[in-house]
């Protein structure tokens, strides 16, 4: 098989979750496990850093991997999912996996895809660690899929585990409580490996995570109480950030190329997390933390999060697809000087659209799509809904012709916002 032959058998051979939900999601640990054994478990071979969390894990992720391969590592980065080609899940030093390897491995475990019928993202998670120890990585950064204690990720022994916060998200799955979906996300928390939380919550949430690393004898750590940020502002492109560490006088100041507001919560658990680090032996200097940080999308290859695709209008993209996440990008997209606002929006209809629908303005104008996708809500149907949350607009056959529509209709001075699901930005295009 070739390349696209390789990517055609696994896509309709294994149950992929991105595109048919439900039907492919298979909790439990066993079927990676034996699949890991298999190829004599490569997860073993060199140290991870495991990343969950409802929003912000994807950022968190790459910020991480870029400071610790700027300090000179060889960095494995396994995340998901990808936005335009398979290869973007599994990289080392921001270097996508070779096409020869996904062929060669696929071809290698064919014998054991049809003694385990595994699911896709089984199958990919092997395949990260299996690259990662063929190609002798310093270091892994391992993103959780969905939830965290019965996610395959999960048969790793970290380092350091990274928790970057807790939203209602696949509630089906996780939970339908904030307390509930902590549970789920404190199970990659280890025996005696360290625990980092980003942010500090009330509702239960953060009792949840005290609890368990409790139990489990976990250094516990939250981030925005090891550092406390005293001033934000974008300026020049870069998101400049001064803050200062609780035991420390001195004040720090960083300049992020990721430059969503909410990425200041997010930088809180890097920062403690790489404090972690090298209280366990790994070197990093401030000087690889501050020029990574500015270069993180040039280091990783990240896209999508607060992305610039244009300007006069301002057009900006981002994957925020659930409550928590919609609420900080739609707050940051508003307070953008502008004429008027434009949206284009799109969903998957697994989703608890209404509570997204709600954080919508009804001072807008909205362009309806659906992503290229089988769990795709119907554009019309979104138009339907929508319009009785009072958000008026037309339906477009995909997420490039609403924006071409809204680009034709917008003055320079109008600001467009591209997003509502991870699958409309990686239908876009530009990007």
């Amino acid at each position: 098989m070739d390349y696209q032959e390789t990517l055609d058998f696994l896509y309709s051979k294994l149950p992929v979750f991105q595109n048919i939900g439900a039907r492919a999601f298979k909790p439990g640990l066993r079927t990676t496990q034996e699949l890991c054994k298999s190829l004599g478990d490569p997860q073993t071979k060199y140290p991870t850093i495991h990343v969950g969390g409802t929003n912000g894990k994807g950022s968190t992720s790459h910020m991480l991997a870029a400071v610790l391969q700027q300090a000179g590592y060889k960095v494995g980065l396994y995340t998901s999912p990808h936005l335009k080609d398979f290869r973007e899940r599994i990289r080392i030093n921001g270097e996508c996996v070779t096409e020869q390897f996904v062929i060669r491995f696929t071809d290698d475990i064919k014998s054991n895809i049809d003694r385990l019928c595994p699911s896709f993202f089984e199958v990919t998670v092997a395949m990260a660690f299996s690259y990662f120890a063929e190609q002798h990585v310093d270091v892994a950064v391992i993103e959780v899929g969905m939830g965290g204690r019965l996610d395959s990720t999960n048969i790793i022994t970290p380092v350091v585990s990274v928790i970057t916060n807790v939203s209602l998200d696949h509630t089906q799955y996780l939970g339908s409580t904030l307390a509930a979906i902590a549970g789920e996300k404190a199970g990659i928390i280890k025996n005696n490996v360290p625990v980092v939380i980003s942010e500090f919550q009330e509702d239960g949430v953060s009792d949840v995570f005290i609890n368990r690393a409790d139990a489990l004898q976990a250094p516990l750590y939250f981030g925005e109480r090891e550092f406390v940020v005293e001033k934000s502002e974008l300026a020049g492109g870069k998101l400049h950030v001064r803050l200062k560490s609780a035991d420390e006088g001195a004040s720090q100041c960083l300049r992020l190329d990721l430059t969503g507001s909410y990425q200041i919560k997010n930088l809180a658990g890097v920062l403690t997390t790489l404090r972690v680090l090298n209280a366990k032996g790994f070197s990093i200097s401030q000087e690889a933390i501050s020029s990574a940080l500015s270069a993180v999308v040039r280091l990783t290859g990240l896209k999508g999060r607060w992305q610039q695709l244009g300007t006069e209008p301002s057009v900006f993209c981002d994957t925020a697809h659930n409550i928590g996440g919609l609420e900080n990008t739609i707050r940051q997209f508003q307070s953008l000087p502008h004429a008027k606002i434009r949206f284009v929006i799109g969903f998957v209809k697994d989703k608890d659209i209404s509570a997204m629908l709600a954080l919508f303005p009804k001072k807008a104008t909205y362009y309806f799509c659906a992503p290229s996708n089988l769990r795709a809500l119907n554009a019309a149907e979104l138009k339907e809904t929508a319009a009785s949350f009072g958000l008026i607009g037309n339906y477009y056959s995909d997420v490039n012709e609403a924006l071409k529509a809204a680009l034709q209709a917008s003055s320079k001075e109008d600001i467009i916002y591209v997003g509502g699901s991870t699958f409309v930005v990686a239908d876009l295009d530009q990007l």
